[in-house]
């Protein structure tokens, strides 16, 4: 995913431009982008450079649906391999345009098969369509484009109720909201999960549900064959208030400790404290933006009769306080 040159890390990203598009589904995640970039390297200098180029059907202006204008710096034909590509939503009928971009749908193709990841917004999402790379796969695209989808691309699996869907190295986005959601994971992908959080804390509310609750994800946690180990999991998440720790948790699934760590791990690819951890902030997350509940309060919502344990679990995952965190949050929303 990194490339390197002259022994300083690159990751190089692709912007896809094409008439008709909406600008803020390329400018939200490179500015999102460039901000992990600049929290990375002043945490640590080492960390890897991005390389961003604007690539297009043709050179010339390309006409947004707002006042902007952009202008490509390179044809697709002549275009690096990216580690990453956006392809961006658009405001009107993908179809007269698709006939139009021969060169960036077999571009887009080729870039795939050489290990580059691709991320659509909206309609853009009808570029990997057309290029086969969804065929059997699971997509989403603008709600309002859904019907004409199915018709156009009946081998598509269209998954229209989630807001995301990832199926290998395709990630695809139905809202302008769910790409930020997109961007924010790469971002951890790219600079870890510290990083990332500092980004989302910067560009969104914090209330929306996190990336992994939002997607259909072929293979993903919730879809693993274990059926034992997902039965657990939905579990977890219902009773987040619990005093039970995860040695009860197995006893009550009829496992020893050993087995549950070893199948859970095995199944999800994450350890279960880890899980159920991350669980917990969320849910105490939301509730530190969205109520007045004392912290204690959460605290206990959140399955820690100690207050102090949730302070120490943020602190280490979040470098905030509980009190701190709302305090960002709410300053964003009411402010």
């Amino acid at each position: 995913m990194i490339n390197s040159k002259q022994g300083k890390k690159q990751v190089h990203i692709a912007l896809v431009l094409y008439n008709d598009m909406l600008a803020t589904s390329v400018s939200l995640p490179v500015e999102m982008l460039r901000a992990g970039e600049a929290l990375a390297i002043k945490q640590n200098p080492d960390n890897a450079t991005l390389v961003i180029e604007m690539v297009a059907e043709k050179l010339g202006a390309v006409s947004t649906r707002s006042i902007i204008r952009l202008r490509p710096e390179i044809e697709v034909k002549n275009a690096q391999f990216p580690d990453f590509a956006f392809i961006p939503s658009l405001w009107r009928n993908p179809r007269p345009l698709l006939r139009k971009s021969p060169k960036i749908i077999t571009w887009l193709a080729k870039i795939w098969q050489q290990g580059a990841t691709l991320i659509g917004g909206g309609t853009g999402v009808c570029f990997m369509a057309e290029a086969g790379l969804l065929n059997n796969h699971p997509a989403t695209t603008h709600w309002h484009y859904v019907k004409q989808f199915q018709r156009d691309y009946p081998l598509v699996d269209l998954k229209p109720d989630f807001f995301i869907t990832q199926s290998e190295r395709i990630y695809c986005a139905a809202s302008l909201n769910a790409l930020a959601d997109i961007t924010v994971h790469l971002i951890e992908q790219i600079y870890g999960r510290s990083i990332a959080q500092q980004v989302e804390l910067n560009f969104s509310h914090e209330i929306r549900k996190p990336y992994e609750e939002q997607r259909y994800l072929e293979g993903s946690v919730d879809l693993h064959p274990d059926e034992l180990i997902a039965q657990i999991q939905f579990w977890m998440k219902n009773n987040l208030n619990s005093s039970s720790n995860l040695a009860d948790i197995a006893q009550q699934f009829g496992l020893s400790s050993r087995t549950f760590t070893r199948r859970f791990k095995q199944a999800t690819s994450i350890k279960a404290i880890e899980y159920w951890q991350q669980l917990r902030i969320e849910a105490a997350k939301d509730l530190l933006a969205s109520t007045n509940l004392s912290i204690q309060e959460i605290s206990y919502h959140v399955g820690y009769q100690d207050q102090g344990h949730l302070t120490r679990l943020f602190k280490k995952v979040l470098n905030l306080t509980p009190k701190d965190y709302r305090t960002k949050v709410r300053k964003k929303l009411f402010s």
